[in-house]
């Protein structure tokens, strides 16, 4: 599953690329990159560019959607109980588990032994 993953992250960060440039070159109101081009788009006769800008702007986004509920899907999980850092915690021993904020706090301490009564 981790290299199906990492596939999915890569082609979302492709697609996100992708559509950073498609984004720029589409038509704005002052003309945007696509203005450079509307002449020699005239001349020979090819004058639909901004529906296949528009087409590919809208393909982009929807092959996002999709990859990253994919991506969420395929995403690595533990199998642990125990959450990251109190794995942390205990496996380096410059913390005590039993005195760190929050790890253990539904857990007793064993008692102490009692000094005997005199």
């Amino acid at each position: 599953m981790g290299i199906i993953y990492t596939l999915f992250v890569a082609l979302i960060v492709l697609a996100a690329i992708l559509m950073v440039f498609v984004v720029l070159i589409q038509e704005s109101k002052g003309g945007g990159l696509a203005s450079n081009f509307s002449s020699s788009n005239s001349i020979m006769g090819v004058r639909k560019t901004t529906n296949v800008v528009e087409k590919a702007t809208w393909a982009l986004a929807i092959a996002m959607v999709i990859l990253s509920i994919a991506c969420a899907y395929v995403a690595p999980q533990t199998t642990e109980d125990r959450s990251v850092l109190q794995n942390a915690a205990t496996e380096t021993q410059t913390t005590n588990p039993a005195n760190t904020q929050g790890f253990g706090t539904g857990q007793q301490m064993p008692k102490a032994p009692q000094a005997p009564a005199q």
